[in-house]
Order: C-alpha cells, then sequence, then structure tokens
C-alpha cells in the first residue's frame, strides 16, 4: 500500500501555508495525515486558535476514513445528518463535515489526506488543493 511520504508531508504543509499569506487568509492550522489516518505533519500558523489542530485533523481523518473529500461529507450531512453525526461520534479523529478535508492521490491511489482549519471553508480548501500540488500530487475534494 502506497503512502504519503514525510517530504511530501512537509512540502504540503509549507506549500498550503505559502498560498494561504499570499491570499491574506486568517492563521491556519494544516494537517497531513497518511493512507492509514496516521498523522505525519502538522503545522499552525503564529496567532491560530486553540482547536485548530482538532478540526483539522477532523476534516482530513473524516476524509480519509470515509474514502471522501469533506466537500461530498458536507453533502451527505445536508442528506442524511444522523449517520454522518453517528461517523464522526466513532471516528478515531472525528469527522467535521464542512470543506477543507481532501483526499490526497498519487495517480489513482488515495496516499493520504490533508485537513486545514483557520479560515472560512472554501479557503482552507483552497489551500489543501495549493499544498498538494506544490508536492506534486493530486487533491480530491469532493463535491457539492
Amino acid at each position: 500500500m502506497k503512502t504519503i511520504t514525510l517530504a511530501q508531508a512537509q512540502t504540503v504543509v509549507t506549500g498550503a501555508l505559502a498560498y494561504a499569506r499570499e491570499h491574506n487568509f486568517r492563521p491556519l492550522g494544516v494537517a497531513v495525515l497518511d493512507v492509514r489516518g496516521a498523522l505525519t505533519a502538522y503545522a499552525a500558523e503564529d496567532g491560530s486558535t486553540l482547536l485548530r489542530s482538532q478540526v483539522a485533523m477532523g476534516k482530513a481523518g473524516g476524509a480519509i476514513g470515509m474514502g471522501l473529500g469533506s466537500r461530498t461529507l458536507a453533502k451527505r450531512g445536508r442528506e442524511a445528518p444522523q449517520f454522518v453525526n453517528a461517523v464522526g461520534q466513532v471516528a478515531p479523529l472525528g469527522l467535521i463535515p464542512v470543506p477543507g478535508g481532501v483526499l490526497v492521490r498519487d495517480g489513482d491511489e488515495v496516499v493520504g489526506a490533508v485537513g486545514i482549519s483557520g479560515d472560512n471553508s472554501d479557503n482552507d480548501e483552497a489551500a489543501a488543493l495549493a499544498g498538494i500540488r506544490a508536492a506534486g500530487l493530486t487533491g480530491d475534494p469532493g463535491s457539492d
């Protein structure tokens, strides 16, 4: 089973934060999980709030655990809120069903997930996608 490497994960973090600074986003927390859902890299910008790490890991953890970008999980949450809430209770890192949790693909294979928290959800997702591109990988945020 292929997984994101530490070097790739660190590039995702630095790429996402660089994108956020270029666009004047609020301070972010960026979590990168490997294919098993284990935390591989994390960074919190100066000024980010206390719960950023948990929210970022919940976005990424929900994505890798369900095999769906968190944009799709948000849609499922609107359609079946009891199901998404129940899954969130058993998911080891939680499940935050809003954009900002992006599957990471190497070719067709999922190798990890990125979760970002700190700005609005669309901006969090945009930063995640930029970081993933910086690492030469493909992001899958899901769809509405």
